[in-house]
């Protein structure tokens, strides 16, 4: 089953791949610069249901990243192996399987919603119901919950801004070149 690319037009949504950037936990690019974002089209119809409810709250989603290859994800593992964080690529991750998304919420002025700490800060502070946040970022973080679960995602305990479908591990995994999505640089 093909991808569905995600975009602002079609999606009313923000994109900033952290990883088409060296703007991320490696300091390298993981993704080709330019690259786009995807969903499996059972994870995109939730996203569009998650975006409704956001929008009747004046909200919008940053997505920091949807789809990974699974080039990608062996290239995260090579970096920092730390299964509290990523998923083993020998098991797979829901994002190779493009049916996980990262994101944060936007206020209708565009600006990021404290969340308490940065995309892809590996600490404890991360973890969904942290007390080592302020009131504010819980309260944000758990609209966040509410918003995506109530579209039908299923949240990650250690990471506030990771929403996968249930039963991730049904659907297949998918290479760059299996996908069509040419976010890999290719030798």
């Amino acid at each position: 089953m093909p991808l569905i690319e995600i975009t602002p037009a079609t999606h009313d949504v923000d994109i900033a791949l952290a990883y088409a950037t060296a703007d991320n936990f490696t300091g390298a690019h993981v993704y080709r610069e330019g690259a786009r974002c995807f969903l499996h089209p059972a994870a995109e119809e939730k996203l569009r249901i998650a975006t409704q409810l956001a929008a009747q709250l004046g909200l919008r989603f940053l997505i920091f990243d949807a789809f990974r290859p699974t080039e990608a994800q062996w290239k995260l593992w090579a970096h920092t192996p730390d299964p509290n964080f990523l998923a083993d690529p020998a098991k797979g991750s829901p994002h190779s399987r493009g049916v996980a998304v990262d994101l944060t919420l936007l206020d209708a002025s565009g600006a990021p919603l404290d969340m308490g700490t940065a995309f892809d800060e590996f600490t404890l502070r991360s973890h969904h119901g942290s007390l080592d946040i302020s009131a504010a970022a819980q309260a944000n973080r758990l609209l966040l919950m509410g918003i995506m679960t109530t579209a039908g995602f299923d949240f990650y305990r250690n990471e506030w801004w990771h929403y996968q479908l249930f039963n991730s591990r049904d659907y297949p995994l998918f290479s760059d070149a299996a996908a069509g999505t040419g976010m890999m640089d290719h030798a």
